[in-house]
């Protein structure tokens, strides 16, 4: 007998989208298969994030965060040309890894009734009339509708959907304990981003995050480029390998972002570096196709920041309500899938992320820095609408604009 839904992928998007599934069709008990190539807990490349949205959605689906993680409840933000900003609103973010993030959820959808493979490659994928079939280096499956849930490089994007790849966004990080540090961040439950490299090609930032690695508190320091960004992968790690001499206290020049030809090999570091690739979301590419529907990184992530970890589960909402609608109605074209998506209100997000990365990223970043290094009010609407608090992320741009405008004053927290 064919599964009623397979899912390639056991990140938070394949897993959000069974527990979405067995929330909203509880019959499908026994007829999810999750299918991954690894085995949980595995490592996984990744900051950990987990903004207020998401924290929602896990309390939506009835999965406690019982696992170690931080509170954040500061910011502290460098934007060009030197300007600070500090915000000290509280709730802004926790720390996971997610090696032991992945594995909770994981083990939410096996217990709720989903079959879960690991330790399974996946060789092939075949569209056949009465469904896809999975051929693993184990054996074959065949189901009804197939998610494709593995990531920047998916291979069921590729070999049942055949949308060409769009330029891959890049992030490099690493890890290193507290104690090897100056960074008064853990303490003070605080993340860093720094946008100081923006006038002189980078298209992101860097980033430091607390967290604990086997109960011994960490700082993850990354850095985080778009795809058409004109640095080398070589200046992007000098560059990273910079911001780590600095918070280690090997180095007091705060110029060292600025200078426009850094040379990495005067930058190294004794810490492990590790890359992993983005994908971004763009609403004219398919999501999906007869049979088969992306989601996650697969389907792609926010441009702005990278960000992947909200939107798993708010792609693994979505695809739920269609799969249920396309499996009670025995209709599985998916026709209008990605048009659907792109009108919901995970997809409009993205759309305006995709927008707000063009101002922050573009010819023009002097200005929009400039205000929302200025504007408390700014400052304060764009945290609660990217961390969907308030349901700041179901409301109109025109909404946002009028509470930025028609609020009343408030001092500044830029420091020159």
């Amino acid at each position: 007998m064919p599964y009623d839904v397979a899912i390639v992928g056991t990140g938070p998007a394949g897993t959000a989208t069974a527990l979405s599934l067995l929330k909203a069709e509880p019959q499908l008990r026994g007829n999810i298969l999750l299918l991954d190539k690894a085995r949980h807990p595995r490592d996984k490349i990744c900051a950990g994030g987990l903004i207020p949205h998401t924290l929602d959605c896990l309390d939506e689906l009835d999965v406690p965060l019982s696992i170690p993680h931080v509170a954040v409840d500061r910011a502290f933000v460098r934007v060009p040309p030197k300007r600070q900003v500090v915000c000290e609103d509280g709730g802004l973010c926790s720390i996971v890894r997610r090696n032991e993030f992945d594995f909770l959820l994981v083990r939410a959808a096996e217990e709720r009734g989903a079959e879960v493979r690991q330790a399974e490659k996946l060789i092939d994928v075949v569209r056949e009339p009465d469904g896809v079939r999975l051929v693993t280096d184990k054996q074959t499956y065949l189901a009804r509708v197939l998610v494709g849930a593995d990531g920047s490089g998916s291979r069921v994007r590729r070999r049942l959907i055949g949308t060409p790849p769009l330029p891959l966004g890049r992030a490099v990080m690493c890890d290193v304990p507290v104690a090897d540090t100056n960074w008064d961040g853990f303490g003070r439950q605080r993340y860093d981003f720094n946008f100081l490299p923006v006038p002189h090609g980078l298209q992101g930032y860097l980033w430091a995050f607390p967290c604990f690695i086997a109960g011994v508190p960490h700082v993850n320091i990354g850095i985080y480029a778009l795809g058409r960004t004109r640095l080398t992968n070589a200046e992007l790690r000098g560059l990273l390998a910079a911001e780590l001499a600095a918070l280690t206290g090997q180095t007091g020049d705060d110029d060292y972002l600025i200078k426009k030809r850094l040379s990495p090999a005067s930058c190294r570091t004794a810490y492990r570096l590790r890359a992993f690739p983005i994908c971004g979301y763009h609403p004219r590419r398919a999501l999906a196709a007869r049979r088969v529907v992306l989601v996650g990184d697969a389907a792609g992530a926010e441009p702005l920041m990278g960000e992947g970890i909200s939107f798993a589960f708010g792609y693994g909402r979505f695809a739920a309500q269609e799969i249920v609608s396309a499996l009670r109605g025995r209709c599985v074209d998916f026709a209008d899938y990605t048009e659907r998506f792109a009108r919901s209100a995970a997809g409009k997000k993205l759309y305006r992320l995709a927008l707000t990365t063009r101002l922050f990223y573009g010819p023009a970043w002097r200005l929009w820095f400039g205000l929302a290094a200025r504007s408390r009010r700014l400052q304060s609407v764009g945290l609660k609408w990217y961390n969907g608090v308030e349901d700041w992320h179901q409301r109109s741009g025109w909404e946002a604009v009028r509470a930025v405008l028609g609020a009343s004053s408030a001092p500044p927290s830029s420091q020159p």
